[in-house]
């Protein structure tokens, strides 16, 4: 099965040259350019964008990241001479570098990865190289902040592309957080109640910033992934009467719900309004106030597809990722994280239709690995994670050849005045097992 870039190539090649695709349709052109290209369009603007796919149209804050210019020649090395490169950097370097390649990752770079993973597995992966002076991280960048947090001070983490970023990580910022907290603590107090549990419990998922996971060790609270968002609630109900989730609402709604919390005690929290658009009791009645966030990829995701996908295919399982909205959880069969949809896929053991809702990277790359299966992505227009695929086999052999020069370029860094207490949040959710 060629790779998701191969497809893209391939679709657009064909709309340009007779308007008509064989192979499906993307939902932009541009992905086929070379993300130095966007690189150089933001320059030029003044302006940060997350880059075509599926968080084209978030608005990226003024603070994200850019990526400067990549030297000339890896914008111009065909893939078999950055390949090449790639390989002879890697046998240079040796233990001195891991990389690491998430889930999400185009095929061009996973292949050269060390360990594939989640962001947490891979973060952990790291830890298993402590000789490693260089730990590059083909992911996004609150992932390699989590590895930079985990890792030991003279490791270097590298962020191949620094462009890479998150939308979902970016809907939720420190500032804004601090505010919200500012006016539930008017109306909560801080006092604990006869069983000793504070007002509430801020939590917040792996994909966000490091400066949020601060907040949750600083304020009591702790750190999710989609594998143990359940285990986690869980901890924050014991000890708190409420819990303030953030970023992703579609996680928070579909695990409080899981447990058995109304939606009517769910309500949602709007950073840009008073009181997150809600009023005083809303606030006094929830149990879990979710924000206003979301992954960009996991909206694009509806019962509609899903209904598409059973009447084309009698008796497919449906697996989803629990960032998907609600009722796109409640049709599927099954909804849980990466790891959970390769292990579902993994014990199958007789030939089965799957249709899942995550990442066409990750889906594209099940199906080549399971051709006893088929294995499609529930969305029919391949639009991968914006940010994920500004990392390209250009970034990966530059940095790679600078360090073999003794120089760390894209070094992501997170001061110890944050390390610590975000160290303290991860480490709470290190303890929390499913």
């Amino acid at each position: 099965m060629s790779s998701v870039n191969t497809a893209i190539q391939l679709i657009t090649r064909e709309q340009a040259e007779n308007g008509t695709t064989a192979a499906g349709a993307t939902c932009s052109p541009a992905l086929a350019k070379g993300p130095w290209d966007y690189d150089l369009a933001e320059a030029l603007a003044g302006v940060p964008a997350y880059g075509p796919g599926a968080s084209s149209a978030d608005v990226a804050p003024a603070a994200t990241p850019r990526q400067g210019q990549l030297p000339e020649e890896y914008k111009q090395a065909s893939d078999a001479e950055l390949g090449q490169r790639i390989l002879v950097a890697k046998a240079a370097l040796g233990d001195r570098a891991v990389i690491l390649g998430h889930f999400y990752q185009r095929d061009e770079v996973i292949q050269y990865a060390d360990f594939v993973g989640d962001s947490f597995q891979l973060a952990n992966a790291a830890l298993t190289r402590p000789d490693a002076e260089a730990i590059v991280f083909c992911g996004v960048h609150f992932m390699a902040e989590t590895a930079d947090i985990l890792s030991a001070p003279d490791q270097a983490v590298i962020l191949p592309n620094l462009a890479a970023g998150c939308s979902m990580a970016d809907m939720a910022d420190a500032d804004s957080v601090a505010e919200c907290w500012e006016q539930l603590e008017e109306i909560y107090g801080t006092e604990p109640d006869a069983e000793g549990r504070v007002p509430v419990i801020p939590v917040t998922y792996m994909n966000s910033s490091a400066a949020l996971k601060a907040f949750c060790g600083e304020h009591g609270g702790i750190v999710c992934t989609s594998s143990n968002a359940k285990t986690v609630l869980e901890w924050a109900f014991q000890r708190g009467q409420r819990v303030l989730f953030f970023p992703d609402q579609h996680l928070g709604r579909n695990t409080a719900k899981a447990l058995g919390v109304p939606l009517e005690q769910m309500p949602m929290w709007n950073p840009r309004k008073d009181l997150g658009g809600n009023d005083e009791q809303a606030l006094l009645d929830a149990r879990v106030i979710l924000w206003h966030g979301f992954c960009s990829v996991h909206k694009r995701f509806s019962v509609a597809q899903i209904e598409k996908a059973r009447a084309d295919f009698p008796g497919v399982q449906v697996i989803v990722h629990p960032e998907c909205p609600m009722e796109v959880v409640d049709a599927a069969d099954s909804a849980g994280s990466t790891d959970f949809i390769q292990k579902a896929i993994a014990a199958a053991a007789e030939p089965t239709t799957f249709a899942i809702g995550t990442e066409i990277n990750m889906v594209n790359r099940l199906a080549a690995e399971y051709p006893q299966h088929t294995i499609f992505c529930l969305d029919p227009v391949i639009c991968p994670c914006s940010t994920m695929y500004r990392i390209h086999p250009g970034y990966l052999a530059w940095v790679l050849e600078e360090l073999v020069a003794g120089r760390i370029v894209n070094r992501i860094t997170v001061a110890d005045s944050v390390q610590d207490n975000a160290r303290t949040a991860l480490e709470r959710m290190l303890a929390a097992r499913p």
